[in-house]
């Protein structure tokens, strides 16, 4: 460990680049998530279609050779992205699609009553997601949600192959300069590890302030305070 002691300012710079590829994929993900998840449950096949291609193309291919196609291949079409973001797209899809899934199944695992009652009372397709339905399966989906996340953080370690300089880029040049292999992945794997615990406890912090009996002890009374109903 002596040998490396020197090098740990430029490991924990390399882990403020996985924090931010963390952080910034996690957010796409989730933009992604929702988008393909919510037009999967369309009627419309022009929008139903194309999301079930996408997660289907995303979730069946590897992240890496993703992540080598848009930094290498897409400067053929005329589109040249950082590394960085590269890497940030890379995992973003490939996460969101897998997320997608998590959403489509929370929103599908709701009893049918929830939607008999958003009809019942008039609610259109727009309202009854916003107000009736996501409010009740957001909270199923943080456990998933969780698992996505911290698995989005162990892929970042693949963005070094684009020379992306992450915590594991840096502790490659560490190897190479001082030859304490066993010492340098040690010291990133408790780091990983580190963080993964960290945002395990930051979902099971999240899941208890969101639980279902917190937000929605009754049903009903959410049906009908999103349709703007008096509940006496």
């Amino acid at each position: 460990m002596s040998a490396i002691a020197p090098y740990l300012p430029l490991l924990l710079d390399g882990l403020l680049i996985t924090l931010a590829l963390t952080v910034c994929g996690m957010a796409l993900a989730l933009v992604v998530a929702f988008t393909a998840g919510l037009a999967r449950l369309s009627p419309r096949r022009l929008l139903r279609w194309p999301a079930g291609i996408f997660v289907e193309v995303f979730r069946g291919t590897s992240m890496l050779v993703q992540l080598f196609w848009l930094f290498f291949a897409l400067p053929f079409f005329g589109i040249q992205l950082t590394p960085f973001a590269a890497g940030v797209l890379a995992l973003g899809l490939n996460e969101g699609a897998y997320a997608a899934e998590i959403v489509r199944g929370s929103i599908n695992s709701l009893p049918r009553g929830q939607h008999e009652a958003a009809a019942a009372l008039s609610m259109s397709p727009s309202l009854k997601m916003r107000r009736v339905l996501l409010p009740q399966a957001i909270p199923v989906m943080l456990p998933s949600f969780g698992n996505v996340l911290i698995d989005l953080l162990k892929n970042t370690s693949l963005v070094s192959l684009v020379t992306v300089a992450d915590l594991t880029f840096r502790a490659q040049m560490v190897r190479t300069s001082t030859g304490a292999t066993t010492a340098v992945f040690g010291t990133i794997l408790v780091m990983y590890f580190v963080v993964s615990y960290l945002l395990s406890l930051g979902r099971g912090w999240l899941e208890k302030r969101v639980a279902p009996d917190r937000i929605a002890p009754d049903r009903t009374t959410l049906v009908r305070k999103a349709a703007g109903g008096v509940v006496q």
